[in-house]
């Protein structure tokens, strides 16, 4: 950790994984809250020695730098503390809690707060764990209701959710029509299997869909059991507060909803094994099959059939269904298929894309889909949906927390990473500024183009950078007007700039630039500078013309000018450069000078 780092993280880093304190003398209570939240959500890293004011615009007057007085003694009293009774678990190392050297006469302390992994939550303070178990949001740390923690406890039991004993629920409440498609399906693919000649009660035994409590003698069917074959109704008792959703949004035309809908409307038993066989054929009846003879057998399975079905069984197995009004929800788009289920991720994104799995929620559903050919071994699952995306040129898949929702949603889209009617758009948006910007930058810009709207995560997995360098790309394309921005920390979200007018601003730079040396800078301002440009396209100018009267103005002498900070001077220097106006020449800082391409 260093001086530069710590300003990247200040510039770039987003609210849900950066906290800043004063902490001048003494170590603030309050850093056991954050401590709680981050480990319990991304985790992040606290800074002690700044302020912070959160609705100051500019870098500069949104953090303060003081430093803190003693920062070994605080460093101390930090390791004192986390290994005391204050908190619950020690997630850090040594090297998490530095004391950096920020400049001569200041120091700070940095704690880099690692996430605990799904075994370990939840982290808690004060020996409380509900009333002193925190998460971390756009607005900052807060307290985790009842329903949260639960969560977090049920998560850790590596058995499962779906294996509990459901009382007063029996064979009486399974449908045996769904039950006898199972086994029909279950005997075709395994044949001569032991399982096919047990009774019903026997064979839902082996598959932990009905269970006896040895302690007690009482037997009867499982969550995983009334879900996967249950009848309607005693499924909606024991889950009033949860659905199952299809919606078709494919050729909508005029004021059309959807094309297709498949929810609970008294027609069908609905419950999960009737759902995925129904949805996953309305998923894939229009992707064409290949023929194929492998030996003397057809064999027209595609990639993207793979991708679909383990992307709908992995929808299923990592539901949490006892949260409340939670919805098991698939959208097939034009462009994508979306899968939502209720529940947070246990794993971080990145751990997911790199390969990393966990337990399912409900193991048992899991195995029974994977012995009738749903869902590949354990572990595998995301991986083969990624190959899948892979081997179909698709772009990968875009997989999402939504916490405040307490929802993960996935989407599968059928496009290409850069399909040619994007490329034709940009290139006609931007026009020779087109092969100014990066791969990165365009690949940005793509996204947003297609899915509507793209986010840091989003760039994260697609183009394999942490989120400060994707926070980097996405900085430069706002400074340059071509995303708008939805503030919301981690949440943020960036859209493309539906009037973003690129000749418009060339014509005024050049046309101000010409009128604005003739007419002297106040002058050329007011008098020709603008016309009918905004007042941030006029400062652009205004910062054009200063460099033109002298090459080897600073940023901080043009800050000083206009009177406006240096984040909003490197904005604008920004813009000059991808619009073929000035280049630098020579070192950034001292030494160097600004050369003007056109006039």
């Amino acid at each position: 950790m260093n001086k530069k780092i710590i300003d990247d993280l200040l510039q770039y880093g987003e609210r849900v994984t950066l906290e800043c304190k004063k902490a001048e003398t003494a170590l603030p209570k309050s850093v056991w809250e954050t401590y709680s939240a981050f480990a319990n959500t991304n985790g992040g890293y606290i800074i002690l020695g700044i302020e912070e004011n959160r609705f100051a615009e500019s870098i500069e007057e949104r953090f303060k730098i003081y430093g803190v007085r003693n920062a070994e003694q605080q460093r101390k009293d930090f390791w004192n503390t986390i290994n005391s009774e204050k908190v619950n678990g020690c997630l850090l190392k040594d090297e998490d809690v530095q004391v950096v050297q920020y400049d001569d006469s200041i120091t700070l302390l940095v704690i880099h707060v690692r996430q605990a992994i799904y075994r370990n939550k939840p982290i808690y303070i004060n020996g409380n764990v509900y009333k002193g178990t925190f998460k971390r949001n756009h607005e900052g740390d807060y307290h985790c209701d009842e329903s949260e923690v639960k969560a977090m406890i049920r998560d850790a039991n590596e058995d499962g959710n779906d294996g509990n004993l459901l009382d007063y629920y029996t064979m009486d409440d399974i449908d045996m029509p769904t039950l006898k498609s199972y086994r029909n399906e279950f005997e075709n693919r395994n044949i001569g299997h032991a399982f096919n000649q047990l009774d019903d009660k026997e064979f839902l035994k082996q598959f932990g869909a009905y269970t006896i409590d040895r302690s007690n003698g009482k037997e009867g069917l499982t969550l995983a059991g009334l879900l996967m074959f249950g009848k309607g109704l005693p499924v909606r008792e024991r889950f009033s507060n949860f659905r199952m959703d299809y919606v078709d949004l494919t050729h909508l035309q005029g004021n059309m909803r959807y094309s297709d809908r498949l929810t609970y409307d008294g027609t069908w038993e609905n419950n999960l094994y009737n759902f995925f066989r129904k949805v996953l054929t309305k998923l894939t009846s229009d992707l064409k099959r290949p023929f194929r003879l492998e030996g003397m057998q057809r064999n027209d399975d595609t990639p993207a059939h793979k991708a679909i079905r383990e992307a709908l069984t992995n929808s299923i197995t990592h539901a949490d269904f006892f949260l409340s009004g939670s919805i098991l929800r698939i959208e097939k788009h034009d462009s994508c298929f979306c899968f939502r289920n209720p529940g947070t991720l246990k794993l971080p994104v990145s751990q997911i894309y790199e390969g990393g799995s966990s337990k399912a929620r409900n193991p048992r559903i899991q195995n029974m889909l994977r012995m009738i050919g749903y869902g590949e071994n354990l572990g595998s699952g995301f991986p083969t949906i990624l190959d899948a995306c892979k081997q179909e040129r698709w772009r990968k898949p875009d997989l999402d927390e939504m916490t405040e929702l307490k929802e993960v949603r996935m989407k599968l889209w059928m496009l290409s990473m850069y399909p040619k009617e994007v490329e034709e758009f940009l290139q006609k948006l931007l026009g020779d500024s087109y092969k100014n910007l990066s791969s990165d930058a365009l690949s940005a810009l793509s996204v947003a183009y297609v899915e509507k709207e793209v986010s840091n995560q989003r760039l994260q997995t697609l183009l394999e950078k942490n989120s400060l360098e994707v926070a980097k790309v996405l900085k430069l394309l706002t400074d340059l007007d071509l995303l708008i921005a939805d503030n919301k920390g981690r949440w943020t979200t960036y859209k493309l700039n539906s009037e973003y007018n690129q000749s418009g601003l060339s014509n005024g730079l050049s046309n101000g630039l010409s009128n604005g040396l003739s007419n002297g800078l106040s002058n050329g301002l007011s008098n020709g500078l603008s016309n009918g440009l905004s007042e941030s396209e006029s400062t652009t100018i205004s910062v054009l013309t200063l460099i033109q009267e002298n090459p080897y103005i600073t940023r901080k002498e043009l800050s000083s000018i206009l009177r406006i900070s240096i984040t909003a001077i490197q904005k604008h220097i920004n813009k000059l450069k991808f619009n073929n106006q000035i280049k630098r020449e020579g070192p950034v800082t001292r030494g160097g000078h600004w050369i003007i391409i056109s006039e």
